[in-house]
């Protein structure tokens, strides 16, 4: 890991424990995390909001804007549109996907969960999301809570990672393992 990527992780990790401990005093726990699950679903489906967290050039007061007006639209509850302002007035936006896996990987860790950080080609249905769970549950011994991501460039399958554990089957995998040892035979 490099400096700066660990620097951001405990720096996203610090940020994730002052609004978990604000969410935990004012008992919006599960509020906070629905809001941050939004905000990350709309972080994953939106190239522009990416450029927007991300970008150096923006001022600071129109980096703060844009937050407001996505905070509005998305109708988060006012401890995380507040929160997620100070991240924006501190110059912190690029650090807000880290900052939102720490909190909800701290909820879970505090309730006993695993989270299971789940990549597939298209998006799960709740109903897939729910049988993964089960079968992961039956893996690890406990309640297991799916992180969903897409990524088109797997192709097909799924990759999916259990702290250190990773299972792969991805179609894009596959394809790799079969040019390699199609290699080898010639």
């Amino acid at each position: 890991m490099t400096a700066e990527a660990s620097s951001r992780s405990s720096l996203a990790e610090r940020y994730a424990n002052a609004l978990f401990e604000l969410a935990d005093e004012g008992k919006q726990l599960d509020g906070v995390a629905g809001d941050l699950k939004n905000l990350r679903q709309a972080l994953n489906e939106s190239a522009d909001l990416r450029s927007l967290i991300n970008s150096p050039v923006l001022s600071r007061e129109a980096q703060s804007k844009a937050i407001q007006a996505i905070a509005q639209a998305l109708k988060l509850a006012p401890l995380t549109a507040n929160f997620i302002a100070i991240v924006s007035q501190k110059r912190r936006l690029a650090a807000l996907p880290s900052i939102i896996t720490a909190f909800l990987a701290e909820l879970s860790r505090r309730r006993g969960e695993t989270t299971a950080e789940v990549v597939s080609a298209t998006p799960l249905s709740e109903q897939q999301q729910a049988r993964l769970a089960d079968v992961l549950r039956g893996m690890v011994g406990n309640k297991v809570t799916i992180d969903a991501k897409v990524d088109r460039d797997i192709l097909g399958g799924l990759v999916v990672k259990i702290g250190s554990r990773m299972f792969d089957s991805s179609l894009r995998t596959k394809l790799q393992r079969l040019q390699l040892a199609m290699k080898g035979v010639g």
